[in-house]
């Protein structure tokens, strides 16, 4: 990943830093993502896919492989990683 102008860091990879930092967000995490935080390209319609399989579980009980469509999309966790 690398730096991208005016791009915010993600949320969940902030939180990411965070933990990695004894639960404080580091002082030069700002305003601007950085390559820990920048955002990561994810085909539109994979999170779409899988948040439809998500809310279906969700509402019938049924699992249409919520697991595998979760899986296919990126890990912002491990993605965040040096």
């Amino acid at each position: 990943m690398t730096k991208s102008r005016k791009q915010r860091p993600e949320a969940l990879a902030t939180f990411a830093e965070a933990s990695r930092h004894g639960g404080k967000k580091p002082d030069d995490l700002g305003l601007e993502a950085d390559h820990h935080t920048a955002p990561i390209s994810t085909d539109p319609k994979k999170k779409q896919e899988a948040a439809t399989r998500v809310l279906h579980k969700g509402a019938t009980g049924k699992d249409t492989g919520v697991d595998e469509a979760i899986d296919s999309l990126p890990d912002r966790i491990i993605e965040s990683r040096d």
